[in-house]
């Protein structure tokens, strides 16, 4: 009708007008629509880890070392024992009057990149022995706090009661031990039986790093147990392992299939810690002569050797120093980014 008057709608009201509300177009829903991938969390973690410039910063520098370390001893032209007493204390890419006399008749002589020491041997080969050592200690005394960090603190968390409080008073009791007097005293106890021992392993690896190995296995292995007691004591309850318990399925089952997969992250994280702890301390032994057995070079015991010259001869200490630094730096680094790229609260 065209006399009919359109209402005028009361300012004042609080009757939402329908106008305002129209059905979306499929564009708009599309765009509204955020799918995300689906992904495992170990793949989401690595992803979450990859887009850490800063920790993959420090991956490639510690796979640099690495190579480093076990490769360029295979072709470099010098050995770690070697000694050449005519060649003592050079400086960096100095040559010997010997070997200045052969490069004037047109023999090529490979450069001593590091200078030599005081018995005149090649400091770079030995520097890279002493990295290839402390990757060494670093990587088997992670594997030996893992396994029995591991075994220890999912038994202590899964049982509870009374045998959760003996062990973890054990733990305590650990913890509460002075951790460098124990190592000095454990190392050279350990070192006395072993040395003593016939056995070829042993004789191979030498008493040095035997008793390392031992002093990480009796003592460093407590920080993981907590972590992993931890972890089992809050999955414990979870739906799926009383249905593991329902079907009959027995302790050692259940922790090994249902408990310790879902620690993963935490165990990676704490292994990436004390990797860096470990080096930290056989350079720590080697440096007081408690680590790796001579002639056998050490980054702890290179920087010992290093303090009768270091006034007149300081790259003697500059060299294995910045070693050690560097390897601890970047594991603690890869550690701080593997523990932000596994936790699920920083999911964005």
């Amino acid at each position: 009708m065209p006399n009919e008057k359109i209402p005028i709608k009361n300012p004042f009201s609080l009757q939402v007008d329908p106008d305002l509300f129209k059905p979306a177009t499929e564009e708009e829903k599309a765009q509204q629509v955020q799918m995300r991938e689906s992904v495992s969390f170990m793949r989401d973690a690595l992803r979450r880890l990859s887009r850490n410039r800063l920790a993959m910063v420090c991956v490639v520098l510690i796979l640099v070392v690495a190579l480093v370390a076990f490769l360029v001893p295979q072709f470099y032209p010098y050995s770690y024992t070697k000694q050449d007493v005519t060649s003592k204390y050079l400086h960096p890419f100095e040559y010997s009057a010997k070997e200045q006399a052969k490069i004037d008749k047109g023999v090529a002589v490979f450069p001593h990149i590091m200078g030599t020491d005081a018995l005149g041997r090649d400091y770079a080969i030995r520097v890279i022995y002493g990295t290839r050592i402390s990757l060494l200690v670093g990587i088997f005394s992670a594997l030996i706090v893992i396994v029995i960090g591991i075994i220890y603190g999912s038994i202590s968390g899964y049982f509870g009661g009374r045998v959760d409080n003996v062990m973890m008073r054990v733990v305590d009791i650990i913890y509460a031990l002075p951790d460098v007097l124990i190592v000095i005293l454990l190392s050279v106890a350990i070192k006395e039986m072993v040395s003593s021992s016939n056995n070829v392993l042993i004789a191979k690896l030498g008493a040095g790093m035997v008793s390392i190995f031992m002093v990480f296995g009796l003592l460093y292995w407590v920080g993981m147990a907590r972590q992993v007691r931890g972890q089992i004591l809050s999955i414990k309850e979870q739906e799926y392992v009383l249905a593991a318990r329902a079907t009959g399925a027995s302790a050692a089952r259940i922790i090994r299939k249902h408990m310790i997969p879902n620690c993963v992250s935490v165990i990676i994280i704490v292994a990436a810690m004390q990797i860096p702890s470990a080096i930290f301390t056989e350079s720590f032994l080697s440096f007081l002569g408690l680590g790796v057995s001579i002639p056998m070079p050490s980054l702890g015991s290179l920087a010992a050797d290093a303090r009768s010259g270091l006034n007149s001869y300081p790259y003697l200490l500059i060299f294995p120093a910045m070693s050690i630094f560097l390897i601890v730096l970047s594991f603690n680094l890869l550690g701080n980014g593997l523990r932000d790229a596994f936790d699920p609260k920083l999911r964005s």
